[in-house]
């Protein structure tokens, strides 16, 4: 239950604040009053969000020998997307207001006044009648002059070649995958790998969304961390299980509150064309978005390699050899979003804590209590005073952490102790060694642990090991 009253310390607007204060998330563009819906990573932006995929990377593809890794591109023949579906099926309800030229996305409208988990799942007729018979008014000027709802296709199109009239119309992808499935039989016959095995990627995908927002929740360009695991039909049921466990592991790890967290399944109505079955694990989001997706697991079918085999006329079948068995594999994806880890990640750790200072006023410590594996800062050096015997040990104990641990260290010698633990605590970092005076005599520093503020004297030569028994990264 601590845990949950934590998260709920938390707010969008606060966490927005937070972000630009600190240096994790900037609005894209900033010194041109910004582009909607475009954020940049700030130095401990890019740090945790590095953080967050070296971490994945690790767990989903080099530590599993059934796993390999992928960097496909983002742009790809057209006819990837014609085969996929995306061409026909990537689509959004869209209507219009027609006094403000307002756009919003018909299914949210109706989710937000009725409450509809299943609103996605309607055809655009039946969004209209809803829309009509609740006379709903456009959420931004208060009007009642929606527009019916129609299909709104979500891939930005561009085009290559010097001269765009007579270049070739491509795509930006709108999702890692289809990289996979392209390049499945290369991967298949220069790996060596066999059923079941699985590729991971991470990179950006750009989708054309009508009505992003909610800070980085839903954005124009995202970045997505994806496996397609290829599998045999008759064990989908034991593979869904198996990477549902996975998911649930990873959410641990990432150090979010269960309490949080929740599995919902996709009903009938509800699944994408390609998906047989499909579970979301959703976070319970402060303030209105309440209850939104964090991260997906579908059960897919042969359906992609399918559609890519007939459209591209190439055999993509495989081989067993032991059964001497030919056949398309299945697909089981996880897939988990770059963006929404992070804000996921600072939302759930962000705290507002009851305090004193040293005049015994009453005061709030902001911290955030990141997981020591994704903080941005693994350690900041401290001298307790700006004395030129305490920087030089401070100093030089920076140098030694770098060069032995390899790992973000941050040194801080402005304004009192105080001021520094508190900006160190506000950005996550998990302890603090403070070079004192006594340091000069017994070779000794002090180290502060972030949540407990506890504080434990340690050696100088180490303090390297103890760290790196703390963060276990």
């Amino acid at each position: 239950m601590a845990e949950q009253t934590r998260a709920r310390a938390a707010t969008m607007e606060k966490i927005v604040a937070l972000a630009k204060r600190r240096g994790f998330v900037y609005p894209g563009s900033d010194i041109y009053g910004g582009l909607a819906n475009t954020w940049d990573m700030g130095p401990l932006g890019a740090e945790l969000k590095n953080n967050i995929k070296q971490l994945w990377w690790r767990t989903f593809v080099q530590r599993r020998r059934d796993m390999v890794g992928l960097d496909a591109t983002i742009l790809m023949h057209p006819r990837v997307w014609e085969a996929s579906g995306h061409v026909v099926n990537f689509n959004d309800p869209l209507v219009d207001c027609k006094t403000c030229k307002s756009r919003f996305r018909a299914d949210h409208l109706l989710e937000d006044k009725f409450g509809r988990d299943d609103a996605a799942a309607l055809s655009p007729e039946e969004m209209s009648a809803l829309l009509r018979e609740a006379n709903i008014a456009c959420p931004h000027c208060g009007n009642r002059t929606l527009t019916d709802a129609r299909q709104f296709n979500m891939m930005f199109r561009t085009t290559i070649g010097p001269v765009s009239e007579t270049g070739t119309e491509v795509y930006l992808r709108p999702e890692t995958a289809q990289g996979i499935f392209v390049q499945y039989k290369n991967i298949m016959q220069t790996s060596r790998v066999k059923l079941p095995f699985g590729v991971g990627q991470i990179g950006k995908s750009f989708r054309n969304e009508i009505t992003p927002g909610n800070f980085i929740f839903r954005v124009l360009e995202l970045e997505q961390m994806e496996i397609e695991y290829f599998i045999r039909e008759a064990e989908w049921e034991q593979q869904f299980d198996g990477w549902r466990d996975a998911i649930s592991a990873w959410v641990d790890m990432i150090g979010l509150d269960r309490d949080l967290v929740r599995i919902r399944e996709h009903d009938a109505g509800e699944l994408s064309h390609y998906s047989k079955r499909t579970v979301d694990f959703e976070y319970n989001f402060p303030g209105p978005m309440g209850w939104k997706e964090l991260y997906g697991l579908a059960y897919r079918t042969d359906f992609d390699l399918r559609q890519h085999q007939e459209t591209s006329g190439v055999d993509l079948t495989y081989f067993d050899q032991e059964s001497r068995e030919r056949f398309l594999p299945h697909v089981i994806e996880p897939t988990f979003g770059v963006e929404r880890s992070f804000l996921t990640v600072l939302l759930n750790a962000y705290d507002e804590e009851a305090t004193t200072d040293v005049n015994g006023k009453e005061d709030i410590r902001v911290v955030l209590h990141l997981a020591p594996r994704l903080a941005p800062m693994k350690a900041a050096i401290l001298p307790l005073a700006k004395k030129p015997e305490l920087t030089s040990v401070a100093w030089g104990l920076y140098e030694t952490l770098q060069a032995e641990l390899g790992l973000m260290i941050d040194y801080d010698e402005t304004s009192n102790i105080g001021k520094r633990y508190r900006r160190q605590d506000e950005i996550g970092t998990p302890f603090c060694v403070t070079v004192d005076f006594d340091t000069l005599d017994d070779g000794a520093v002090t180290i502060r642990d972030r949540d407990s503020m506890d504080q434990v004297r340690v050696g100088r030569g180490e303090v390297s090991q103890w760290l790196r028994e703390q963060i276990n990264v």
